[in-house]
């Protein structure tokens, strides 16, 4: 699918800044160096004009950051309900004007009218859990087994491919690798859920069977991030940091095989750990 968006190559736009930084080494006097930033800026969401969300990201592939977080928050149903993306930049960040389906725009409005005049506390400005979680269906088991060495071998991959943490040490990489293990792209953001809608958002165009590969994120394994996984139809979703407890239940309730504290060497299993091979 083609989609004319209005501002192309915006994988060029700048992920990171020069800054001067003193520092303090514990056995000699304080000094001045070159430091290099991840960027971190303001970017509205709004659909069809009307503004829904601002993210803080970093400011590339914000073609695949829009669509794949129109997907994972329900707003769209695929990649061919966006007809248009326009960037905008100024001074106070970017601006995305996302045009969707007539059908996609009438269900987002009423979802906005029923969020108006709440006065609730919780999470994102909602006021039960039954809200925040979305109503998906169970994953597609694997047809085939995961191997062990195959997560471990994308997971080594996932290090080397995330050249913008290479250089700040402040982003997060999510990337998606084939049954066997096998990167075929990274997308890096200082959220981590930034960089996995980037990750779904890119796929999504490609037409990618997703769910014939892996995810594997660079981040701890929170509820959002499994959650965004089974809207993809992935069944495993590979995090080198901690799962948390939600996150665990959403993805057992789900059908998610859910690998966490992914190192080098050793990886932990939170969920359905049939989907894994019991042999190399």
């Amino acid at each position: 699918m083609s989609i004319p968006f209005t501002a192309a190559n915006t994988d060029l736009l700048p992920a990171q800044t020069d800054q001067l930084v003193w520092r303090k080494p514990r056995e000699s006097d304080l000094h001045e160096q070159a430091d290099v930033l991840a960027t971190e800026i303001p970017v509205a969401l709004q659909y069809n004009g009307i503004s829904h969300a601002v993210l803080l990201a970093t400011p590339t592939f914000l073609e695949d950051l829009a669509v794949g977080f129109s997907f994972t928050e329900g707003i769209i149903r695929s990649a061919s309900d966006i007809y248009d993306i326009r960037i905008e930049h100024d001074e106070r960040g970017y601006s995305l004007d996302i045009e969707i389906a007539s059908a996609c725009l009438n269900q987002l409005k009423q979802r906005r009218r029923q969020l108006a005049g709440r006065t609730g506390c919780g999470l994102c400005g909602l006021e039960s859990l039954n809200e925040v979680r979305r109503d998906l269906p169970a994953v597609n088991p694997p047809l085939v087994h995961y191997q062990p060495q195959a997560i471990f071998s994308a997971l080594d991959q996932l290090r080397d491919q995330q050249p913008l943490h290479q250089i700040t040490g402040a982003t997060h990489g999510a990337g998606w690798a084939t049954h066997d293990g096998v990167i075929q792209v990274v997308r890096e953001d200082v959220g981590r859920h930034n960089a996995l809608d980037k990750l779904i958002g890119h796929l999504l165009q490609q037409k990618t069977p997703a769910h014939t590969g892996m995810l594997v994120v660079s981040s701890r394994a929170s509820f959002e991030m499994v959650q965004k996984t089974a809207t993809l139809g992935v069944p495993i979703l590979v995090a080198v940091s901690a799962p948390t407890s939600y996150a665990v239940q959403v993805a057992n309730e789900l059908g998610l095989l859910l690998v966490a504290f992914g190192r080098s060497k050793q990886f932990s299993l939170y969920s359905h750990p049939e989907f894994l091979a019991t042999h190399s």
